[in-house]
């Protein structure tokens, strides 16, 4: 039984633990998020353009927009900084220095 309880709380407390609870989930999936509505934004282009050659480079342009945000989010996981305290510009400065 001990073993079973500490089987389905390992994962739980592992996740809780990478947390930490210093902000910096939040600021980082922020940062992830407004790359990927920028993506969006210019894959919306692509899809109202009618040379294929632009399109393509529209699309292209559009999966980069997600891998830097994904890139972004992950610095700005690593960092483990804590933006508890940080103004808005701050973590601004931040998210756009990762």
């Amino acid at each position: 039984m001990k073993l079973l309880v500490k089987a389905a709380l390992g994962p739980a407390l592992l996740a809780v633990a990478a947390c930490g609870g210093k902000g910096d989930d939040a600021l980082a999936d922020n940062a992830a998020e407004a790359y990927e509505a920028q993506a969006d934004n210019v894959e919306n282009m692509a899809d109202n353009v009618t040379n294929e050659a632009t399109e393509d480079a529209l699309e292209n342009k559009a999966d980069a927009l997600r891998e830097k945000g994904e890139a972004k989010e992950e610095a700005i996981d690593r960092s483990d900084i804590d933006t508890r305290t940080m103004t808005e510009s701050q973590k601004e400065a931040v998210a756009n220095k990762m």
